[in-house]
């Protein structure tokens, strides 16, 4: 039985992305934390969250997310103040070393391997296009 299109595609991109080039383990060691925190902070980079939101969008469990913004508080990355429109949770929002981290991680996550640089312009646009029209990623809910 032969593998078909889309399972070819599929290894293709894995590989690419998670075996030859794995960017988010290049994003954690640069930033000397568990990629989840990273996680964190690229989402907190789109806004503040409750704990409660926060665990929900990183699906993990709430005592969990506030290990999280314990850790990244202890680094001077994120506080955790009064919700004002809800006085019975916290809200957790980047400072401004935290927003420069979140950049720094967005910017290691998102430069192509040059592999993909390769390509010739038309095949890009056509990648660009089907993955951008057809394909919902995680990041569009940010």
């Amino acid at each position: 039985m032969t593998a078909s299109a889309a399972e070819q595609a599929w290894r293709a991109m894995r590989a690419l992305v998670t075996e030859q080039h794995d960017a988010k383990t290049r994003a954690a060691e640069a930033l000397g934390m568990g990629f989840l925190r990273v996680k964190t902070l690229i989402m907190l980079a789109h806004g503040p969250r409750t704990l409660r939101e926060m665990a929900a969008e990183l699906v993990c469990d709430p005592p969990y997310a506030t290990v999280i913004a314990g850790d990244l508080e202890a680094r001077g990355l994120v506080r955790r103040e009064p919700n004002p429109a809800d006085g019975r949770s916290r809200l957790v929002t980047l400072t401004a070393a935290g927003h420069e981290a979140a950049r720094r991680a967005d910017q290691i996550l998102g430069t192509p391997p040059p592999e993909l640089l390769a390509l010739p312009e038309e095949d890009l646009a056509t990648l660009a296009r089907i993955l951008t029209s057809r394909v919902r990623t995680a990041r569009d809910t940010w």
